[in-house]
């Protein structure tokens, strides 16, 4: 069968998922980690009962109780495209509403430190990937206000510091080039607080397809700083973000 979707102008064959299992049971409401061992320690250490509801590619979703709430936990690998495309499945497959990312990310402001954690209020990024997916012209995204409202309420009654402003998110993993470049080319009216690569994908489309979307992204590298968190550390010790995610998507 053919079919066209809300939000993009391309054409599907099919009825079912590809990258996620047919008839997982996936909750309306979902955190959405990059790395999925990430999905995996958040299941185990913060959710009850939770179970392994999909793993094609390896790419780890996991479904259980928080709260008393359904909740589940998924991985959206590294980039837009595969942030894309699992953030598009959530929600034209699984009848996602809402969707918080938890990340990581690079500071480029000097009043952000390693650890801090950000909060996208919007995002912007030169990629042509809205453009390409359904000839958005813009290149900044705005996040959700109200998750983020409630972010913000539950951060200052817990007493977590977090940063609201503007994300960038480049095609590119920023540590590995001269990112100044890109930097420099951005409007100087825009703010940018951090650098990723998945938050403007993950938010285009669940903006496209009318879900509540917003990003979160811990930082663990600084251009001003030396520090540097090791991969198991960036697994394990993001917990304040986590607890975060969790306490308002269940809202």
């Amino acid at each position: 069968m053919v079919f066209y979707y809300k939000g993009c102008d391309s054409v599907f064959i099919g009825e079912e998922p590809i990258h996620i299992a047919a008839g997982a049971d996936i909750a309306e409401i979902v955190v959405f980690p990059g790395d999925p061992l990430r999905a995996k320690y958040i299941a185990q250490n913060f959710l009850e009962n939770a179970t392994l509801v999909t793993n094609i590619r390896n790419m780890s979703g996991y479904t259980g109780m928080y709260k008393g709430k359904k909740v589940t936990v998924m991985g959206s690998g590294m980039g837009m495209p595969s942030a894309s495309i699992y953030t598009f499945e959530l929600i034209h497959y699984f009848n996602v509403k809402k969707i918080i990312r938890i990340g990581t990310c690079g500071a480029v402001n000097p009043n952000i430190e390693i650890g801090d954690i950000l909060l996208s209020s919007k995002v912007y990024s030169e990629s042509n990937f809205a453009y390409t997916y359904n000839n958005y012209p813009k290149y900044v995204v705005n996040a959700n206000e109200f998750l983020n409202e409630i972010l913000l309420k539950i951060a200052a009654a817990k007493n977590i510091k977090l940063h609201l402003g503007m994300l960038t998110t480049m095609d590119v993993f920023g540590p590995y080039i001269d990112y100044e470049r890109v930097l420099k080319r951005i409007p100087k009216e825009y703010d940018i607080l951090g650098e990723e690569m998945e938050a403007f994908g993950i938010i285009h489309v669940a903006n496209s397809l009318g879900v509540e979307a917003t990003c979160m992204a811990t930082v663990v590298d600084s251009k001003y700083s030396k520090v540097v968190l090791t991969p198991e550390e960036r697994e394990t010790t993001l917990n304040d973000m986590i607890t975060l995610a969790l306490e308002a998507i269940i809202k």
